[in-house]
């Protein structure tokens, strides 16, 4: 099975939102958070599409299957209006 590479934590902090809000949002016990956020779970489609609605993203901003540029390389690239 792939490795599925994951931003959860990232939008997480960035809303100053706890593991065990995001589990209650999506319905799911808070240890499942943190089993995806290391990469020691792979999520259900559904369980996916709810995390992503609770961000208001699209589901591959926040899933992939390949790693995620670091944030500081991509904020380099758009101040260099790359």
């Amino acid at each position: 099975m792939p490795v599925i590479h994951n931003r959860i934590a990232l939008f997480r902090a960035e809303r100053g939102m706890s593991r065990r809000a995001l589990a209650e949002a999506v319905g799911v016990n808070p240890q499942t958070i943190g089993y995806l956020e290391r990469g020691d779970y792979a999520p259900s489609l559904e369980l996916g599409m709810k995390i992503a609605g609770v961000f208001e993203l699209p589901v591959e901003a926040l899933f992939s299957f390949e790693p995620f540029e670091p944030v500081w390389r991509a904020m380099q690239r758009a101040e260099r209006g790359e």
